[in-house]
């Protein structure tokens, strides 16, 4: 089957939605399907503004228009709501080809974090966007319900999975700063809630392995807090191994694939009980979802690192590609 995904997120953004396309299209491929993508790399673009990281292709319809006319797929899946999957929606509806969706962030919540619009705005929008799929994906059951509750009435489920091979148990001396050593992985932007971690007294050390709008703010406001930027995946995975307790202070993510890297590392997980955390880390006991976050993090120094490996083994990728092809909408 050839299979055509269209994504405004793409290298070299590295995030989970990058890790889970990028994984996805690897499983696919494997399974004898041919893969083809639709980024960014393939257009003009700009920077978004607040979040120069991540590129707005320039007028992408013609262009989106001619790739999928040209590799004409057997099914179609539009995974951002961007300009690209904006002009691939367009080309679907106008020629009533059916297409999939997923839900990867929640964009209203984000949007309502820097721009203030309120989110029933927002909401409404994306219900208009993904009303034509023939399958909304959404990663957990959590998010799944509160889309339906909001009026989505075409969510399939699709769990997302982590790479156990390159985050793994290992040796923990990449970092020698004094001990517990708390640790935040991802962007470094206001709508991962990331002060809710920086500004909490905690003994020991903190750092935090992202990019993002806030770091330099951040960095002279925190001046005690380590900051190390972005990671290749293999140097990510030693951060992870040396930390004591991995800190999720998002309350916005719909399923936060760091949290099954740091697991998958050995590392224990300390978070707010909200979607995503909740999902993925439930009444397991590999890590404490506390709406107190100092609580959780000192509590969280007392979970076995090996049952937090066990715990993220039964998270492989080969799940989520299943389920990812399931749901694909072939065009006839």
């Amino acid at each position: 089957m050839k299979v055509m995904i269209v994504t405004d997120a793409w290298s070299p953004q590295i995030n989970g939605v990058v890790t889970t396309l990028k994984k996805v299209g690897e499983g696919l491929n494997s399974l004898g399907h041919q893969m083809h993508f639709v980024t960014p790399q393939h257009f003009r673009s700009l920077p978004c503004p607040t979040y120069p990281e991540i590129r707005l292709s320039m007028l992408p319809y013609s262009g989106v228009r001619k790739q999928i006319e040209a590799f004409r797929p057997d099914a179609l899946h539009i995974a951002t709501e961007g300009p690209l999957g904006i002009a691939a929606r367009r080309y679907c509806v106008k020629r009533n080809l059916p297409f999939t969706t997923a839900f990867h962030t929640r964009f209203p919540e984000y949007v309502h974090a820097r721009t203030r619009i309120p989110l029933n705005l927002t909401y409404r929008w994306l219900k208009h966007f993904h009303g034509p799929s023939r399958a909304l994906m959404v990663p957990t059951a959590m998010v799944r319900r509160e889309l339906q509750a909001r009026g989505f009435t075409n969510t399939a489920a699709w769990t997302h999975g982590v790479d156990t091979v390159t985050f793994s148990p290992g040796e923990r001396d990449l970092l020698t700063d004094e001990r517990p050593i708390y640790l935040y992985v991802g962007r470094v932007a206001v709508e991962k809630n990331i002060e809710a971690f920086l500004k909490l007294d905690l003994p020991g050390s903190k750092w935090v392995v992202g990019e993002g709008p806030m770091r330099a703010a951040l960095e002279r406001k925190y001046p005690g807090v380590h900051f190390a930027g972005i990671q290749a995946p293999a140097e990510l995975a030693r951060y992870y191994r040396a930390a004591d307790v991995f800190v999720f202070p998002s309350m916005t993510d719909t399923f936060g694939l760091v949290i099954l890297e740091a697991l998958a590392c050995g590392t224990p997980v300390a978070a707010f009980p909200v979607s995503g955390p909740i999902d993925v880390i439930g009444d397991s006991g590999v890590g404490v979802l506390d709406a107190d976050l100092r609580s959780a993090c000192l509590r969280a120094l007392d979970i076995s690192r090996d049952e937090a490996r066990r715990y993220a083994e039964q998270f492989g990728w080969e799940n989520s590609v299943g389920q990812f092809a399931k749901n694909l909408a072939a065009i006839t």
